[in-house]
């Protein structure tokens, strides 16, 4: 079992900048790659970025590439989502996951967090 809670959610103008955390406890950390998802509200849940167990390789969604920034500590069994520029589009619930695989659908994490929501105003 891993457990994750998520946190560094808030209000911010469009333009603005958050950095959430996913701070990870019970298995070892480095064992999975995380991912970070979003849903808005009537939306499905939508992939925006992963980093595999080391931290080499990261990949994101079209939408957020450039602009959000996905970082691992595994001494600190954290990961983190740097989110610049952001927009009133990117207003949504997200979530962090945990996958033993590599891949971008939500089916394959296997640990989800509890969410934090972050809204962008215009």
């Amino acid at each position: 079992q891993v457990q994750l809670v998520e946190s560094g959610g808030g209000l911010v103008q469009a333009g603005g900048s958050l950095r959430l955390s996913c701070a990870a406890s019970g298995r070892t950390f480095s064992y999975y790659a995380m991912g970070w998802f979003r849903q808005a509200p009537g939306k499905e849940r939508e992939f925006v970025a992963r980093i595999s167990r080391s931290g080499v390789i990261t990949d994101y969604a079209d939408s957020v590439k450039g602009r959000f920034t996905i970082s691992r500590e595994n001494a600190k069994n954290t990961v983190y989502l740097q989110m610049n520029s952001l927009k009133p589009d990117d207003t949504a619930v997200y979530y962090c996951a945990a996958d033993q695989h590599w891949g971008r659908e939500a089916a394959l994490y296997d640990y989800w967090g509890q969410g934090t929501q972050v809204t962008v105003s215009s």
